[in-house]
């Protein structure tokens, strides 16, 4: 990355790894990385910090935009006394300080005096980042015991929604969402954390 090279003496170097093909990859701490945006690092960019590493962040085109305010406001009405909801804001998972698309919070807004640590319910809203956001992005959640995931699929029309995570053998190193259901828009999805709450999948979809 370019800004290695020019990186202030305010802001201690990446620690670097080696690819299975020798390539080099470079892990940056929260700190790092919050410092390098009050720095202007990443000028018109968007960004997420993933696994310690910087993820420069697809363009929104209108379709997730639709996507994801309707699935927002239903979430708003399902958890409403239960938690609130945040929209592409950051959530603090120690090495990774990812934006998911929507994310129901526990309890009120106002409780909050930074970033929040966990989540009751994250959405990735995917039209051009499917494979990143049923992959990457559900073991990371997984790894951070969010205990439900859901990845809509404005492409095929369909809701994943991911459950359960469990550590997969020791050697493996990760943590994965043992249960994966696929959702049809005709189909009905109820939050577990919202239990008497149901919405028809279409309701969520452009």
């Amino acid at each position: 990355m370019s800004a290695i090279a020019t990186l202030p003496a305010s802001v201690a170097a990446p620690t670097p790894s080696t690819t299975a093909n020798g390539l080099h990859r470079w892990k940056w701490t929260r700190e790092q990385y919050y410092k390098l945006g009050e720095l202007g690092f990443f000028q018109d960019k968007r960004v997420e910090l993933i696994f310690g590493e910087i993820i420069e962040m697809s363009p929104i085109n209108w379709p997730h935009v639709v996507g994801c305010r309707k699935t927002a406001v239903l979430l708003e009405r399902a958890f409403a006394g239960i938690g609130w909801v945040g929209r592409a804001e950051p959530i603090d998972l120690g090495e990774s300080d990812p934006q998911p698309d929507v994310a129901v919070l526990a309890g009120r807004f106002e409780d909050y005096t930074d970033h929040p640590k966990t989540a009751l319910l994250i959405v990735e809203v995917s039209h051009t980042t499917f494979d990143t956001d049923s992959t990457i992005k559900a073991e990371l959640y997984a790894t951070a015991n969010i205990l439900e995931y859901w990845v809509l699929d404005l492409e095929h029309r369909q809701l994943h929604v991911f459950r359960d995570p469990q550590p997969l053998p020791a050697r493996l190193g990760a943590t994965a969402y043992r249960t994966h259901t696929i959702l049809e828009p005709t189909d009905c999805v109820t939050p577990l954390a919202a239990p008497t709450m149901s919405m028809l999948v279409s309701e969520l979809l452009p």
